[in-house]
């Protein structure tokens, strides 16, 4: 049996849907690690279920054997070509590029006798007709690349600083475990990753013609990391840049952009009476590794921007829903809300000053609630809790949570 670096932050959100009858949907970002995810599920349901080898149906539309199989009837037949009555378990990965595979989701969950696994890189994989077909028939799992604990399980690291700057500099797509962690090997083929979603997943599957604006504008939104901006402020610095695009157009590419997970756009909330901006939005990726690569490689002078990427990262990894929050005039980095779990939390590099100090507590002991409020910082001496709020280093709360 193969063996895979075990990710139970996912496997145990799934695993009490295994084997009932609904549709376990994994999404995310290519190469973030989804087929190691349903490999391991495909382990724990022979393990722990008994599920033999012959009741598994896998197709993997990235592999060549499976090129016959391009729409839903291709489908059907590939996994009723037995006719058994028997219970199948089948796993589908990167099926949004069979057409209309909705129709078969359906066709083969009424049968009864079917356990769905799906996977894809789009989130229109699930519009609103394909929802309007499997209407509370499924369930979505977000895979992310490797948080910083994984990342030292994979390429089995003890925490350190040398560590986490690989971390910062490399990010967590899963696949670099088989490879060195150097700079020149690890570029080269995170470039490769990127180069495959830009075309295959921006590109040819939206009819993009506009390329140069494209990379231009996700170097923007990888340089501007944590910086408040809109589609007019976007297309207002293009135009200073000599780029003649308008706010619609920003606000399509965006769209693509953000369909494929390449980018995260959070939206700010006001702490007080909870209303949800609809403007000035912030944008994280999903690996810090792409966004280096991107930009020419790590640079040292980005590391505040970098570092609140990964927090940001961490707790959407952990299921949270994040917002930015705004308190009359101050900032909060992020409100992070899982059921009646809330936190505040601030991410800073150093606190190398008073002010510095002043401010990112300040802006914790101005809201008025008994939530956690949490600092994150990088800083080597930890001064504990300041009147209530919690101060971490980032580095140590990242590798045990």
């Amino acid at each position: 049996m193969k063996t895979y670096n075990k990710r139970p932050i996912y496997l145990d959100k799934i695993r009490p849907f295994m084997g009932k009858d609904i549709i376990k949907v994994l999404i995310g970002q290519r190469r973030v690690g989804k087929s190691y995810v349903l490999f391991q599920i495909i382990d724990e349901l022979k393990q722990s279920f008994g599920v033999r080898e012959d009741q598994i149906i896998y197709v993997n539309k990235e592999l060549n054997e499976f090129d016959t199989i391009s729409d839903y009837n291709d489908l059907l037949s590939y996994i009723k070509k037995d006719n058994s009555k028997e219970k199948r378990y089948v796993f589908i990965d990167e099926i949004q590029d069979i057409v209309n595979f909705e129709k078969a989701l359906r066709d083969l969950q009424t049968l009864g006798n079917y356990d769905i696994y799906i996977s894809g890189s789009n989130a229109n994989m699930l519009s609103s007709e394909i929802a309007t077909y499997l209407t509370g028939r499924y369930i979505e799992f977000e895979i992310f690349p490797l948080n910083y604990r994984e990342f030292l399980d994979f390429h089995t690291l003890k925490n350190s600083k040398e560590s986490f700057l690989s971390y910062m500099k490399f990010g967590g797509l899963p696949y670099l475990k088989n490879l060195k962690l150097e700079e020149d090997i690890v570029y080269d083929y995170i470039k490769s990753v990127y180069n495959t979603i830009l075309l295959k997943d921006i590109v040819i599957r939206y009819g993009i013609r506009n390329i140069d604006f494209l990379n231009k504008l996700i170097y923007y939104l990888g340089d501007n990391i944590g910086s408040l901006f809109s589609a007019n402020s976007i297309s207002q610095y293009l135009k200073s840049q000599k780029v003649e695009i308008g706010t619609n157009v920003v606000l399509e590419y965006l769209h693509y952009i953000t369909s494929v997970f390449l980018v995260n756009k959070v939206k700010r909330q006001e702490i007080i009476g909870k209303k949800i901006f609809e403007i000035n939005d912030k944008f994280y990726f999903s690996d810090v590794g792409i966004r280096n690569a991107i930009l020419g490689g790590y640079r040292q002078f980005d590391i505040s921007k970098i570092i609140e990427n990964l927090v940001f990262l961490h707790f959407k990894a952990l299921g949270y829903q994040i917002h930015i929050g705004k308190n009359k005039t101050k900032e909060i980095d992020f409100i992070v809300q899982k059921g009646s779990d809330i936190k505040y939390i601030q991410v800073c590099y150093l606190l190398v000053d008073e002010s510095t100090r002043q401010r990112e507590f300040g802006n914790l002991l101005e809201i008025k609630d008994n939530y956690e409020k949490i600092v994150l910082s990088m800083d080597d001496f930890i001064s504990g809790d300041y009147m209530g709020i919690k101060h971490y280093n980032l580095v140590e709360y990242l590798s045990r949570e």
